[in-house]
């Protein structure tokens, strides 16, 4: 069993120590996908992201195995499975895990899926959508949050403009 490591500690000196992973879902029309995310809590940068039409253990694997971190990075998310699990031990990096009913570890994450479809699915109301132009809107606006949208805790700086000032 995989322990919480995190204990609400969110906060971290440098990028890509300490991450957030998690999965949500896309409805358009009659059809969703799946979003699963990574978040750097460094700077709230989504660092790498898979949409799926299915959800399963596929859709985790290719969102962490397009990702580099360093050894002993620190990645929380509230679930796992046994390839998930071992495709952490390969990289080297360091699982945590929430309690059932217990999001708060992960709550950047859910934070920025819930503003991600408020911004956009939501607010437009867009129902009728092919899963290219879903997936098209997603990866646009994760652009503009990563490099547009500003954020206080980042001293009113985006992530990426965070990332580069302090670097």
């Amino acid at each position: 069993m995989t322990e919480n490591k995190f204990n609400r500690e969110s906060q971290t000196n440098q990028p890509l120590q300490r991450l957030v992973t998690d999965i949500t879902y896309l409805y358009f029309g009659k059809c969703k996908l799946y979003l699963s995310s990574i978040m750097d809590l460094y700077n709230r940068e989504i660092v790498d992201c898979t949409i799926s039409d299915t959800q399963d253990t596929n859709v985790i694997l290719d969102t962490l195995n397009q990702l580099d971190l360093l050894q002993g990075a620190l990645l929380h998310n509230d679930q796992g499975s046994v390839a998930y699990y071992q495709t952490c031990i390969e990289k080297d990096i360091i699982r945590s895990m929430s309690r059932k009913g217990t999001p708060a570890d992960n709550a950047c994450i859910e934070w920025f899926h819930s503003v991600l479809k408020s911004e956009t699915f939501y607010l437009h109301k867009w129902r009728n959508l092919t899963k290219d132009s879903m997936t098209n809107i997603v990866k646009k606006y994760i652009t503009l949050y990563n490099e547009t949208r500003i954020q206080q805790q980042l001293n009113d700086h985006s992530s990426v403009q965070y990332r580069k000032l302090v670097a």
